[in-house]
């Protein structure tokens, strides 16, 4: 995995739309509940939390609507140490909105995101002063599906070509299946996924996606160019694939899930964390691996991690201690 550029110095920059999110008691109807917890929700954000979180300097840069729910995410967001500085706020748009409804184990989530701020991002972005000292750029695939002009952002950013970039491009997937008119995110996704430096994508999704067949080394054949690819099988296992067709699996934590929505986030952000501190494909596997936990322990997208100390513990255990504590075992 030596072969992502590691600068000593510098950030990473998450660019993508946060919501407000409104959600009942786990056990509770949407259609009953007295009651909604207001949280934030933005896959982008989430990461950047989460890297903020594991020491990480990190920017986030978005738009929201000049409006109350605007200014609590931006509050909640700047509140978990990340720098909020380059978010502005649109006088004559929302800010997207996003609702849980829990049915039966799992989680329907309903968009209202029509016309919001972030919406409205362009390539415009991509000339901010944090992306000229940035380490990484991430980035992931519910942008381009938000609007044109988002679109245009990703494919600015990821349409140099990686020789002549001043920063690494991580690129999640994220399939939202509701954002894309019916047909068009096969072709799109696959294309922006296969220009970026690392690439996350779940197995589920590339199935849904690509083809339901594949395994985890045929989303490699099909997505041959990022120099890191990581392909997440659930709460089985993770597989980075690097770019001289070496590959490393690691066993995912058993843990008890209380929802799922933002585990992959967390991944994506332990996994960073992990390469950019100059670990080994291993290791950043094992600290995605326990970033995902702390979030599948909660019910919003952001739980908390263990404590360093524990961190560095796990991450140095032997691999057949590590493989008892897993979901395989």
């Amino acid at each position: 995995m030596n072969s992502v550029r590691r600068p000593a110095e510098g950030a990473v920059v998450c660019i993508g739309e946060t919501m407000a999110a409104l959600a009942p008691a786990p056990s509770r109807s949407l259609e009953t509940a007295e009651q909604l917890r207001v949280s934030v929700a933005g896959a982008e954000s989430n990461v950047a939390m989460y890297l903020a979180e594991l020491g990480v300097p990190v920017s986030w840069l978005s738009a929201l609507g000049d409006d109350a729910l605007g200014r609590r995410v931006r509050a909640a967001v700047g509140a978990a140490g990340v720098d909020v500085d380059g978010v502005r706020h649109d006088p004559e748009r929302p800010t997207g909105l996003l609702v849980k409804e829990p049915v039966g184990g799992r989680t329907r989530v309903h968009y209202y995101r029509g016309n919001s701020a972030a919406s409205a991002l362009g390539p415009e972005v991509l000339g901010d002063d944090r992306l000229r000292a940035a380490t990484l750029v991430h980035l992931t695939g519910i942008t381009p599906a938000l609007s044109p002009s988002c679109r245009s952002l990703v494919s600015q950013a990821l349409g140099v070509p990686p020789g002549d970039r001043r920063h690494a491009i991580s690129f999640d997937v994220n399939h939202r299946p509701a954002l894309w008119p019916p047909g068009t995110a096969a072709t799109v996704l696959r294309d922006l996924a296969d220009r970026a430096d690392i690439v996350f994508v779940g197995l589920d999704e590339a199935q849904e996606l690509w083809d339901a067949d594949l395994e985890p080394s045929d989303v490699r054949a099909l997505l041959p160019h990022p120099r890191v690819l990581v392909v997440k099988d659930g709460g089985r296992a993770a597989t980075a694939f690097g770019a001289a067709g070496e590959s490393t699996t690691v066993p995912a934590l058993r843990t008890q899930v209380v929802e799922p929505v933002g585990a992959g986030d967390a991944f994506a952000a332990g996994f960073l964390a992990g390469l950019l501190r100059g670990g080994d494909a291993r290791r950043a596997l094992r600290l995605g691996h326990i970033t995902a936990a702390s979030a599948l322990k909660v019910t919003g997208d952001h739980g908390p991690l263990p404590d360093r100390a524990r961190i560095e513990e796990l991450l140095d255990l032997p691999s057949h201690e590590w493989a008892a504590r897993s979901g395989d075992h």
